[in-house]
């Protein structure tokens, strides 16, 4: 289990957040940014299609849950097994949305609460189920301690062009 409050960067407490998780899977210098409170473009198109979409979908649905790793989007039961659901657009960063949601799954269970996790992917209209095993559990630590290392590192990872750039409201931090 990894010691994780009280820790501090430029004087202010940190903690790591599922959308740390996600933006690590896809750009760690969004994480660095982030983390230091340098936030993306609000106006940028991108963001307000995700916006628009995370409160739309599954609206009759919706029951979020705050806690202190994050915001699920869905939280309900079936067959008596508390599930927690992400919903994302598509599954074009499938890896980033199966690690974020592990993380609320292993954050709920440090707070005692075992859950079931479900990926819902709008434009597939697909559904994928995530089961916090031990293998998961692993990759889970294993990723909030890299993460870790990078918020404490004193200047952001150097730009790289990935896939993702393009559409990143981050772009004009890196590529103005």
């Amino acid at each position: 289990m990894l010691l994780r409050e009280g820790l501090k960067v430029s004087g202010k407490e940190i903690n790591i957040t599922g959308t740390l998780v996600w933006y690590y899977f896809i750009c760690p210098r969004q994480v660095w940014l982030m983390s230091h409170n340098i936030n993306p473009d609000e106006d940028d198109e991108n963001v307000a299609i995700g916006r628009f979409l995370h409160q739309e979908s599954y609206a009759r649905e919706r029951k979020e849950i705050s806690f202190h790793g994050g915001k699920v989007d869905v939280l309900g039961t079936r067959d008596g097994q508390i599930v927690v659901a992400e919903i994302k657009k598509s599954k074009k960063a499938e890896q980033s949305a199966r690690m974020q949601l592990a993380f609320y799954l292993y954050e709920l269970r440090k707070l005692g609460i075992e859950a079931k996790g479900e990926l819902r992917y709008i434009e597939e209209k697909r559904k994928e189920q995530i089961v916090l095993d031990e293998q998961l559990t692993v990759e889970v630590e294993n990723a909030m301690v890299r993460i870790l290392r990078l918020m404490y590192e004193p200047v952001p990872p150097k730009p790289q062009k990935i896939r993702w750039c393009s559409n990143c409201a981050y772009k004009e931090f890196c590529w103005a």
